[in-house]
């Protein structure tokens, strides 16, 4: 299949990884970045939300005589630039393009949980309420919109995947504790869900391969918990004393941390275990930082 991804980001290229039937091409910010992905065998551009590199257009449409690798038609296309990257900026860039895409079937946009906004620690599912009231939340909810629009206008399925917090190789609390940047901040009652990139991938290919109309999906862990505790267990993986306790009425927070902490609640993956078959790789956070320690993954990435 033949997958656009606007944004070759964490998520994206772990997709494009595990699954060798994608013929990938995208975007990325810097000319390092495109650089290492046609050395890694993706068709990238350079785009950083304004200016984009020429051939952009070409590569979701049709091929062009003369690119290094001929460009073919776009079948899906999988986004994953947020909106303070300018998602809704690149809709509207290359609007003209997407609407003459011959090929383009599907449409997925990868969001976030916190489009639900507080739920006072109640089990939430796609159905229920995005009471988010920040602006990062409202703009999310705002690009879920305008490109399920755009999909719907092309005659295509648009696929929201609304991600938990993403941790995987590179990126997790073992990392942050090896770092010295992990902190165990205790509010009462508060959980979190998370889920580990291979999972995400997981469930995009199950989108991708289903054949479902396009809908909402929740992917996350089984296990809501109490970010103290993911810190807690990632030092005992590496024999390491856990950082001390810091009582959330004490603890000095960034705004966005502040957003972070405000929304409590539990989020049920039962949609795509029961419509698409899913079943996480890692049901909690201790099967995906035990498998990380274990690979000598939970090391900074280079």
């Amino acid at each position: 299949m033949r997958i656009f991804f606007f944004g070759v980001g964490y998520c994206a290229r772990r997709l494009i990884e595990r699954e060798p039937w994608i013929e990938a091409s995208g975007t990325a910010r810097t000319a390092d970045s495109v650089a290492a992905l046609r050395r890694a065998g993706v068709e990238a551009y350079a785009f950083d939300g304004a200016e984009a590199e020429p051939g952009l257009e070409r590569a979701l449409t049709k091929a062009e005589p003369g690119l290094e690798q001929a460009l073919t038609k776009a079948e899906a296309i999988v986004v994953s630039i947020p909106p303070c990257d300018s998602a809704g900026a690149t809709l509207e860039r290359f609007a003209v393009a997407l609407a003459a895409a011959p090929a383009l079937r599907r449409v997925i946009y990868y969001s976030t949980i916190g489009v639900y906004g507080d739920h006072a620690g109640a089990w939430i599912d796609e159905a229920s309420a995005t009471r988010t009231r920040t602006a990062r939340g409202l703009a999310r909810l705002d690009d879920e919109a305008r490109w399920t629009a755009a999909a719907r206008e092309r005659g295509a399925e648009a696929d929201i995947l609304r991600l938990a917090g993403i941790y995987g190789p590179g990126r997790n609390a073992l990392v942050s504790l090896r770092r010295g940047e992990a902190r165990r901040i205790v509010k009462p009652g508060q959980v979190f869900n998370r889920a580990h990139v291979d999972d995400i991938a997981e469930v995009s290919r199950l989108v991708l391969t289903h054949g479902l109309p396009g809908q909402i999906w929740n992917v996350a862990d089984d296990e809501p918990a109490p970010p103290q505790d993911v810190v807690a267990y990632a030092a005992a993986l590496l024999g390491l004393e856990p950082p001390p306790e810091e009582p959330f009425g004490e603890a000095r927070l960034s705004p966005m941390a502040q957003e972070f902490y405000a929304d409590n609640k539990r989020v049920s993956i039962a949609k795509a275990k029961t419509l698409l078959g899913f079943e996480p790789a890692y049901l909690t956070y201790r099967e995906g930082l035990k498998a990380l320690a274990e690979a000598g993954r939970g090391a900074p990435e280079s």
